[in-house]
């Protein structure tokens, strides 16, 4: 049974469609014991067992057969998403109620006063505890972890699940001893890990297997806030760059099955409960066009904040290993004041949209939570702040309304319009993704009008953020380590299609001290457009064009050294991107450069043209753009 197989698996892979399908499908039925043409059910306990060993073929065929299986597949990731987001929820809340005294029911953001004493020893042991754990990973793990963005802007969509492990244990610690970071990082990082395993066991094409990154993220976002609309148009929007019909399939599978799971074991799941007027005046949407702007600055400085703290925290003489812990005993001073900074605000969030706050107190929580999550990011915890976003921009929303309203009564809005829009702008401000947002108001909140507002704060906030700004957190990271990436939009085969790759290993060369008559009889006209020219070591000198050397005076004594040679000066690298080659080719005005192993030996070892390297950059064009248009 082996044999035809393998040999149909190998079929469908290839691509052949409705001739290599019938035939696959065929014999995985009579492997299994369905096809009532292969005789005698006798067999079916052997074939059972035959058709799990093949399983990873199987899957593997129909994925790459039928796009319909790739929704499954994407399924599957869903619902692996959708036990992580749960199992890590449950774990921090276990972590709040045994180092803070909770019941399980009560949430660590919304405790109106915490004993002093709990919240240092928990901060101060846990960032011991977050320390040493890194540096002992970072000793005996050095790589670092790749996020989703990272891994399909760059790799294709591959990720290490074990790094991956190593960024969520940190999360989780760091959000369970209570430091001012959010789990959405986490969650993203896992989900997608999962996915990016399970898609390069299955051996998927390069454009699938990001896909399934972009359905582990949203199945990880849609379970963390309950909604599946969020989840999809986050990895539409943060993972995988654009939206396309073929990929809507898969996202919303991975989505809903993330969700159903979520409810399934958590049908208590703590939702949030906002009371939004029915209509919203035409005239309040200019401030809030206003608010959209004024929390993209918001969203700029927070950023600037962290990065900041972490360059305080690097230039002073503290230990790599100790800084979380200051780091938490400087986030304790700040809980004593407010408990809503600690652990990610979920529950400090919904206190807050309900609560009439007066200014003061709305200074103060949006002042002390984003010192926190500066701090506990600056100092070593890990997490992300997609949820301090929120929550400061609810505040953020809150007192723009109360302020509005004690200067201009003619254009005040209701202060819940203003929080629920806050919060969608700045999270734009530093996570990015305005739909994203919008479809987190939509589902939140059931409104239409309202989340029409909050469409055009967040849209005015993500124009303003990269037209003074640039980044999003995640991209700004990416940039202060050197990385050019600004989306998740796959540029990794750019790097991929380097020269070592493109080249003309079979390059034809001749001595600089050849003579002229030697030269025309060993490479005649047509035999070649140039040869590369070297010096008695082998050095590369240039390139003499063919046509030129035929077309010169040869008195019989003449030599190449009296031909004008090309290109001495400008070559290429193996390690050189074809973008850098392209560049290269522009400097040059020329058609073809030659390959030198390095600067120091000068030796060639290939021969690249531009008219080559721009079939090949048109061709891996015109694959990308079929990919994302579902061709």
């Amino acid at each position: 049974m082996r044999v035809p197989f393998l040999r149909c698996t190998t079929c469908v892979a290839e691509g052949m469609g409705g001739a290599g399908r019938p035939e696959y499908m065929t014999h995985l039925f009579d492997l299994v014991g369905l096809n009532p043409a292969s005789g005698s059910r006798s067999n079916s306990r052997f074939r059972l067992m035959e058709a799990v060993t093949h399983a990873p073929q199987v899957m593997r065929a129909l994925v790459r057969a039928d796009e319909l299986w790739l929704v499954v597949l994407a399924a599957i990731v869903g619902i692996a998403a959708g036990l992580c987001v749960t199992a890590m929820g449950m774990i921090t809340q276990a972590m709040h109620g045994l180092l803070y005294g909770l019941d399980l029911r009560e949430r660590l953001s919304s405790q109106a006063e915490i004993s002093p004493l709990h919240t240092a020893l928990a901060l101060a042991i846990g960032g011991l505890v977050i320390g040493g754990f890194t540096r002992f990973i970072t000793y005996r793990w050095p790589r670092r972890a790749i996020d989703p963005i990272e891994a399909n802007a760059l790799h294709g969509g591959r990720m290490s699940l074990r790094d991956s492990l190593v960024v969520v244990i940190q999360t989780v610690l760091s959000n369970g001893f209570g430091a001012s970071v959010g789990l959405e990082a986490g969650y993203t990082q896992l989900g997608s890990a999962i996915a990016s395993k399970l898609g390069r066991a299955l051996r998927v094409r390069r454009g699938d297997l990001r896909l399934l990154v972009g359905c582990g993220a949203a199945g990880a976002i849609a379970a963390a806030f309950n909604a599946p609309l969020t989840g999809a148009f986050y990895a539409f929007e943060l993972v995988m760059g654009t939206y396309a019909i073929s990929t809507l399939a898969p996202i919303m599978a991975a989505s809903l099955s993330a969700v159903t799971v979520v409810r399934l074991i958590s049908p208590d799941l703590m939702e949030f409960n906002i009371r939004v007027p029915a209509a919203i005046e035409p005239s309040s949407y200019l401030s809030i066009l206003a608010l959209g702007g004024l929390c993209a600055l918001g969203g700029i400085l927070l950023m600037r904040g962290v990065t900041l703290t972490e360059d305080l925290f690097r230039r002073s003489r503290v230990p790599g290993w100790l800084r979380p812990a200051i780091g938490g005993l400087a986030v304790t001073g700040l809980a004593i004041i407010s408990p809503q900074v600690l652990s990610s605000g979920h529950a400090a969030l919904q206190v807050g949209l309900d609560a009439p706050y007066p200014i003061t107190v709305l200074i103060m929580l949006i002042l002390i939570k984003a010192l926190a999550s500066a701090i506990s990011l600056g100092s070593g915890f890990r997490g992300g702040l997609f949820f301090a976003s929120l929550f400061l921009g609810a505040m953020v929303g809150k007192l723009y309304a109360v302020v509005l309203g004690d200067i201009w009564a003619a254009q005040s809005v209701p202060p819940v319009v203003c929080a629920v829009a806050g919060m969608s702008a700045l999270a734009v401000a530093v996570v990015g993704g305005p739909l994203t947002m919008a479809f987190l108001a939509l589902e939140t909140t059931g409104s239409l009008p309202l989340t029409v507002a909050v469409v055009a704060a967040s849209l005015l906030s993500s124009i303003t953020v990269r037209r003074t700004f640039g980044y999003s957190f995640a991209t700004w990271r990416f940039h202060l380590r050197g990385e050019q990436i600004r989306s998740p939009v796959d540029i990794g085969w750019v790097r991929n299609l380097t020269v070592d790759r493109m080249m003309r290993r079979e390059v034809r060369m001749v001595p600089v001290d050849m003579r002229l008559s030697d030269f025309r009889q060993e490479v005649p006209l047509g035999a070649a457009s140039q040869v590369v020219v070297v010096d008695s070591k082998n050095h590369y000198l240039g390139l003499l064009q063919v046509s030129e050397a035929h077309g010169a005076r040869d008195d019989g004594s003449t030599r190449l050294t009296s031909l004008v040679l090309h290109d001495s000066k400008m070559t290429l690298r193996p390690e050189m991107t074809i973008k850098d080659a392209l560049d290269c080719f522009t400097q040059a005005e020329s058609d073809a450069l030659a390959v030198l192993d390095s600067d120091v030996d000068g030796m060639v070892i290939g021969l690249l043209t531009e008219q080559y390297t721009l079939r090949r950059y048109t061709d891996e064009l015109e694959r990308r753009r079929r990919e994302l248009s579902g061709e």
